[in-house]
């Protein structure tokens, strides 16, 4: 022990013990809050929420960058359509509906 521990008051001392046994039980109140089954349940479901959050969030920005992409294949920067692309677009579209359409058919004979 220093010094300065030898010299205090037994009010002192007992003062110290006090503040020493709150600072204890605030730790014990803090422990069990975080072992406590709710507590460990709501960290585990705000880090799932967290997750899903984050892969919609990296989704959106995958789906609106393929938007984007898509729009420029058939629309010039004046925002003006491409006929030269869109027609043929759309006649493969047709034509894939129409095998579809087509194909269930033979299916339902």
């Amino acid at each position: 022990m220093s010094e300065a521990a030898d010299t205090r008051t037994p009010a002192q001392i007992e003062a110290d013990i006090r503040h020493r046994r709150e600072r204890l039980a605030e730790a014990l109140d803090e422990i069990g809050v975080r072992v406590h089954p709710k507590t460990i349940a709501a960290d585990a479901r705000a880090k799932v929420v967290e997750g899903v959050d984050r892969s919609l969030g990296r989704a959106y920005v995958r789906a609106n960058r393929l938007a984007t992409e898509v729009r420029r294949q058939f629309v010039d920067d004046d925002g003006r359509p491409r006929p030269e692309r869109i027609v043929p677009a759309a006649l493969v579209v047709v034509g894939l509906v129409g095998l579809l359409v087509a194909g269930s058919r033979r299916r339902g004979r």
